[in-house]
């Protein structure tokens, strides 16, 4: 059984930084992507990064394009996402989602199988 547990998460002020972090278990994810999503209260769910474990292959939506990396660790089957120049609306849940079928359409929700539970992620003024 797939297994996705987020930490990382925490209050930060605007300009600060964050790193979260993904560890899985259950399965080989050498084939999966991964993705990282957030939701705001109010709000939908929407993509925020996502990686291919195979070949590292990584896409963002614009909103964090410059300031989010989104990095995998094989070693320690870890997926991480380190957050720069956070912004007050940044601030959400974030989740870590995993899709096991290399799947070309990472932005969606539906896409993925398997789900974290969420860490929070406030950003202060």
């Amino acid at each position: 059984q797939v297994q996705l547990v987020e930490s990382g998460g925490g209050l930060v002020q605007a300009g600060g930084s964050l790193r979260l972090s993904c560890a899985t278990s259950g399965r080989t994810f050498s084939s999966y992507v991964m993705g990282w999503f957030r939701q705001a209260p109010g709000k939908e769910r929407e993509f925020v990064a996502s990686i291919r474990w195979s070949n590292g292959a990584t896409y963002y939506a614009d909103s964090v394009k410059g300031r989010f990396t989104i990095s995998r660790d094989n070693g320690e089957n870890t997926v991480y996402l380190q957050m720069n120049s956070l912004k007050l609306e940044d601030t959400a849940t974030y989740y870590c989602a995993a899709e096991r079928s290399g799947s070309y359409y990472v932005t969606m929700v539906s896409t993925y199988e398997y789900w974290g539970q969420g860490t929070q992620v406030t950003v202060s003024s």
